[in-house]
């Protein structure tokens, strides 16, 4: 127990750390780097609390996709980061006014007991055994009974989103060549191919070293 509880204390102080220094980190490269590496430490933390699947797909998903993904389009886009954090202090007051409202509506939800925080003395349905139900299974019954409309309106909306976000990129370019299938297909022999009839000595002449 007292190994778990190091542990968990790293993890937990890594994951903080790693957050603040997204946010406070002026190079945005370094702020994915410290992104991914917040993610490592709450996949750490997940696996002390025994949701090993969570886990493996915060990792396999947000690391291996998500995080790298942002990586490379910062690194691929040409951003002007002077101009960027020339506004900061422009509406930082009007960001901590916000941060503080949330902060509040927060405590609020906390303080008036909406929010159980400890463990139920009895609940509505009986819970299968932990020994006998693997961590995948368990959430799946979860996942794709209870909540199996809600996971497929959360699939649309995705859809929706990569859908927007294609539409809201695709920029007509002008002066670019762009295949056209229909005019390829319509094409005739004729009028891309010429026969010409080379006479002895009219043709390019070759010689051998």
């Amino acid at each position: 127990m007292i190994i778990q509880t190091i542990v968990f204390y790293v993890l937990a102080a890594a994951t903080i750390g790693a957050g603040m220094a997204v946010i406070a980190s002026r190079n945005p490269v370094h702020s994915v780097l410290f992104l991914i590496l917040a993610f490592f430490s709450a996949a750490g933390l997940f696996v002390l609390m025994g949701a090993e699947f969570v886990a493996m797909i915060l990792v396999i998903v947000y690391v291996g996709a998500v995080a790298v993904l942002f990586l490379f389009v910062v690194m691929m886009l040409d951003i002007d980061f002077a101009a960027l954090r020339a506004g900061f202090m422009q509406y930082m007051p009007i960001g901590a006014v916000i941060g503080a409202i949330l902060l509040a509506e927060l405590i609020l939800v906390f303080a008036s007991g909406a929010v159980n925080i400890k463990k139920p003395g009895s609940v509505a349905m009986p819970l299968p055994d932990p020994a006998q139900t693997a961590n995948t299974e368990a959430l799946g019954n979860i996942l794709y009974t209870h909540y199996g409309y809600l996971f497929q309106i959360a699939g649309l909306i995705l859809l929706v989103a990569m859908v927007g976000a294609i539409v809201l990129t695709h920029r007509a370019r002008t002066g670019v060549r762009r295949q056209v299938i229909a005019d390829q297909v319509a094409r005739r022999p004729k009028d891309v191919v010429r026969l010409t009839d080379v006479k002895p000595g009219e043709g390019a002449s070759w010689k051998s070293d």
